[in-house]
């Protein structure tokens, strides 16, 4: 296990250090002089940038104090989402590149092909119209033959002009001038062009998913028929709260906000999935104290998700019970019209608190209809072959940063929404907060509505 783990922890070292070496490489080194004090900040940047994002995510698990992580977590976690989307724009950016030179060279007048010269360029040989100013032959070299003086019969004596001597032809510009250079500030106007868009594009991307966190989650709502239902629950409303992810970025603002959103869908239960912190209660008790205020008519339920046996379980539960919630640990409670059960989450196995469905449905009637609160989707083939009707999940946040949706897809049956399973019905929220980054990209948090409606209505 521990080989794994080191194994994984190399792994995400490797990835990180050979990201940041792309981004220097074409956003600092390609786009700056050498020496120069735009070189020299974006270098240390590139050096110091990783290390935040290295201390966010492991400033809890290494024991920082609670301020320590709320100073490293905001620019460590930004800078992550950030060089996700830079990374993938500057890739993109790879493919354009050629075709901006192209389309600048072709833009630049051509040089003659055979090395004449230009028209109104200087002559580079000797003839008839040679001006006055071109230079003059070299003296014939020591030893060489001279002309025969003319005779005193002769009368026409014609003396042999010196053959001319050859000129090598020179490149436009001068024997490396400025074909070079042209070249260089065409992959230097390239560089600066593709590496400007692309920070565009992270940055902006990044900024509006980051506005979509902090604006609180917006209300869903989902009608849910169940066959067992009787017609006395018929639009019975369940507000579906996960992934909250109170810690060192979102506090006790955050909650408030999702307290706000709930009491205004005035529901008819509360089911909190799991993932409600990152920390434990000393630090983060304080941030959680609006749940207390929540309203609903028959209470707000609690289940443990893999984030509390991070940040300590028993207290979590202990705490959540004193603000008001019920949790059901491996537990069932009869409702108006059928069965509310919660079992706690995977994670609790490490523990010996892992998730009990015998306890928790196995003496049930299966003639009523059922719900079942379980923080990770994939734990549905157990409430499948438990006669559950419907299960209320969190854990995957719809993949949060797009496209990471492709992989929560690999590891859940459902990233998000409602599927079928054989006759068990399952909801996946996206959640109402934010792991690590305080960002979502193609993944708005939601708080869901879930409205049961009875066949017999």
């Amino acid at each position: 296990m521990v080989v794994v783990f080191v194994l994984v922890a190399l792994s995400v070292v490797a990835l990180l250090a050979g990201a940041h070496w792309y981004v220097w490489r074409r956003l600092v080194r390609d786009t700056t002089a050498p020496g120069s004090v735009l070189r020299r900040v974006g270098t240390v940047a590139a050096v110091l940038l990783p290390v935040l994002a290295v201390g966010a995510l492991v400033g809890a698990r290494a024991g920082a104090p609670f301020w320590v992580q709320q100073v490293v977590a905001w620019p460590g976690y930004l800078w992550l989402a950030v060089l996700l989307y830079l990374v993938m724009a500057l890739v993109v950016g790879e493919a354009v590149r050629p075709l901006l030179r192209r389309a600048l060279r072709r833009r630049e007048p051509a040089a003659p092909a055979d090395g004449t010269p230009a028209a109104g360029s200087p002559p580079t040989g000797r003839g008839p119209d040679a001006g006055a100013g071109q230079a003059a032959p070299p003296r014939a070299a020591a030893g060489a033959a001279a002309a025969p003086a003319p005779g005193p019969g002769d009368t026409d004596t014609v003396t042999q002009p010196a053959p001319p001597v050859p000129v090598a032809p020179v490149a436009p510009g001068g024997p490396g001038g400025s074909t070079a250079s042209g070249d260089f500030s065409r992959r230097l106007f390239v560089s600066r062009v593709v590496g400007a868009g692309a920070a565009a594009a992270a940055l902006g991307t990044v900024g509006y998913g980051t506005y979509g966190v902090m604006r609180g989650p917006r209300l869903k709502r989902v009608r849910v028929p169940l066959a067992k239902l009787p017609r006395s629950a018929h639009g019975f409303r369940i507000a579906v709260v996960s992934d909250v992810h109170l810690g060192p970025v979102l506090g006790r603002a955050h909650t408030q906000r999702i307290v706000d959103t709930i009491n205004s869908a005035q529901p008819d239960l509360v089911a909190v999935v799991g993932d409600l912190v990152d920390g434990s209660v000393a630090d983060l008790g304080h941030a959680a104290e609006p749940l207390a205020r929540i309203r609903s008519r028959h209470g707000t339920f609690f289940v443990t998700g893999n984030h509390e046996y991070f940040s300590g379980a028993e207290q979590w539960v202990e705490h959540v019970r004193e603000l008001g919630m019920r949790p059901l640990e491996n537990d069932r409670v009869e409702i108006a019209g059928f069965d509310l059960a919660g079992v706690n989450d995977i994670a609790g196995e490490s523990e010996g608190q892992g998730p009990d469905f015998v306890r928790a449905l196995g003496d049930r009637d299966r003639t009523r209809a059922s719900v079942l609160l379980a923080h990770q989707p994939v734990v549905v083939h157990d409430a499948v072959r438990h006669g559950v009707d419907l299960q209320l999940s969190g854990h995957t946040h719809g993949g949060q940063l797009w496209p990471g949706n492709y992989i929560a897809a690999r590891a859940n049956p459902t990233v998000a929404g409602l599927e079928r399973y054989g006759d068990t019905q399952l909801y996946v929220s996206r959640g109402a907060g934010a792991w690590g980054p305080p960002v979502r990209v193609g993944a708005d948090s939601d708080i869901t509505v879930v409205e049961l409606a009875s066949r017999q209505a």
